[in-house]
């Protein structure tokens, strides 16, 4: 078994298949306020914290207009498709994988809070994390990396600790990278190989369950 590590695992779109629903509930609930944009451009948002995406896809003048009433009724939005989502293949045994490892677990959601402890009981993985987060554990959150900090803070470890980070998108891998995390990619965020490793994702598989068949030959061996 190689060194303890500190495994930290995205949550929407690396463990649970959300992605789609979090891009139908951010066109809803832009569309309701006045303001559609194609979904293709939202999902390719997918990723970014809710305090980023608005900008990144409307502006500074729409965020500043609509901006906190938007990710209100998005969030709402997705209380409505909760009993769409479920697990991605593998996912659980991809945590109890790890933890078999004895490494320590943390999910690292940027979601809001009811979101993740919804994620937690889909998984089952109250008594398999050693912490989580929610979009309240970081003043900004991805690309931004004071999430992941939080995250290792939870464990009293600095933001140097050894560790992988496991995702799903280009943002996970961009904040990563600024704490010096080597990040693992799941394909089902939707992003395409080549901008994964752009970003700088050290391997890429189709779900978690295709991630614990080959944890061995990783850093959380």
């Amino acid at each position: 078994m190689s060194s303890q590590r500190i495994a930290v695992l995205d949550v929407d779109g690396t463990l649970v298949d959300s992605n789609y629903q979090h891009a139908m509930a951010w066109y809803r609930a832009l569309r309701s306020l006045g303001e559609t944009f194609p979904i293709w451009r939202i999902h390719r948002l997918i990723g970014m914290g809710g305090d980023n995406l608005l900008t990144e896809l409307a502006g500074e003048e729409v965020e500043a207009r609509i901006g906190d009433e938007a990710r209100e009724r998005q969030g709402k939005e997705v209380d409505a498709l909760l009993d769409e989502i479920a697990p991605l293949p593998g996912a659980r045994d991809l945590l109890v994988a790890i933890k078999e490892r004895g490494h320590r677990l943390v999910l690292a959601s940027s979601g809001q809070e009811r979101h993740v402890e919804f994620a937690l009981d889909l998984l089952d993985a109250r008594e398999l994390a050693d912490a989580w987060t929610s979009s309240a554990d970081a003043d900004a959150t991805k690309p931004a990396p004071d999430l992941l900090q939080s995250a290792l803070a939870k464990l009293g470890e600095p933001s140097d600790a050894p560790s992988v980070m496991i995702g799903d998108s280009p943002f996970d891998v961009e904040a990563a990278q600024r704490v010096g995390m080597p990040t693992i990619v799941v394909r089902s965020g939707g992003f395409g190989d080549d901008e994964l490793r752009e970003a700088g994702a050290v391997a890429i598989y189709d779900t978690p369950g295709d991630l614990m068949a080959a944890l061995d030959g990783t850093d959380l061996a």
